[in-house]
């Protein structure tokens, strides 16, 4: 197959945009999170669209916000996950699919209608300096991204790719049925810790809905809902994974997703199964969720279903 250069630019910046692979791994022992595409889900559809590794870079589009983009060369690229009301010109552009796109057309986000997370997929992922392993974007530990530093994009950006051409498919499911929000069970394997809070405070944890609070980005999603007990007191900092969900003095949790810290000593119900910190990922403010117990069996069984879609 054919490579030629590719390049695309940055017209108008939006909120944030950035470069994300599968993650980094293996560093947490020197402090450094985990990072990549925090609805993990929606960005294996992006790629998988041209046939691309399943963590091949692509382009985290949180909000959307008026980001505009240019190619210089005519591409093929794919855009999954969230509706955030994308225009190829005055085209509207649905999620969930491949396009082609030329020199001089723009390619605009506007502001949520469906998620809050989009991806933008390219031909063999876009070029970006590696660091520790993966080219993602950690903002709060400036590593990674298109620039090595872990920014985000910024209006008279360039970023490049040079791969193959695209292998286009289409999704096997109606991508209007691919992210389902309202009302969005969220499954939870208890924690050791779950023992320690009261037996109220359990129930009300799994029977009462829960709110998106406002004050969410990639490290963490508080909840806001019925105030938690727990009769643990002090606590040796330990190893958090994604999805913990943890409840501190206020007693209102917070999720901590990709760009997590490494280590907390707060205590934890147990942690969102990386299916449903995916979900979580996608929810707005104000959207309610639910918390359902499962079990690390089923967690697992539906994580392999949900891997085995993508073969």
């Amino acid at each position: 197959m054919s490579r030629t250069r590719h390049a695309l630019r940055v017209v108008q910046a939006g909120p944030l945009a950035l470069v994300v692979d599968g993650g980094r791994f293996g560093v947490r022992h020197l402090g450094v999170t985990q990072g990549g595409a925090a609805d993990w889900v929606s960005f294996h559809w992006a790629n998988w669209l041209l046939g691309n590794a399943l963590d091949a870079a692509a382009l985290e589009i949180v909000i959307g916000g008026g980001l505009t983009l240019e190619v210089e060369q005519d591409a093929t690229l794919a855009l999954a996950g969230a509706d955030l009301d994308a225009h190829l010109d005055d085209r509207p552009l649905a999620a969930g699919a491949t396009f082609r796109i030329g020199p001089g057309q723009r390619l605009t986000f506007r502001q949520p209608r469906q998620g809050l997370r989009a991806y933008l997929a390219v031909p063999g992922g876009f070029d970006a300096p590696e660091v520790l392993g993966s080219r993602s974007a950690t903002p709060r530990e400036r590593l990674g991204g298109h620039l090595g530093d872990g920014s985000a994009l910024g209006s008279g950006n360039r970023l490049e790719w040079s791969g193959q051409q695209a292998q286009v498919r289409r999704l096997p499911f109606d991508p209007a049925t691919g992210i389902t929000l309202v009302g969005q069970r969220l499954a939870l394997v208890p924690g050791s810790q779950i023992g320690h809070f009261t037996g109220a405070s359990l129930y009300r944890a799994f029977n009462a809905p829960w709110r998106i609070d406002e004050r969410a980005d990639r490290m963490g999603i508080r909840l806001r809902g019925p105030e938690l007990h727990c009769r643990l007191g002090s606590m040796i900092s330990e190893g958090i994974p994604l999805g913990a969900v943890q409840v501190p003095p206020d007693g209102q949790p917070i999720v901590l997703i990709n760009d997590r810290q490494t280590i907390g000593g707060y205590p934890r119900l147990g942690a969102l199964t990386p299916l449903s910190a995916a979900r979580l990922a996608q929810c707005l403010p104000g959207d309610e969720v639910r918390l359902v117990a499962t079990s690390r069996e089923r967690a697992l069984s539906a994580h392999r279903r949900c891997l085995d879609e993508f073969r």
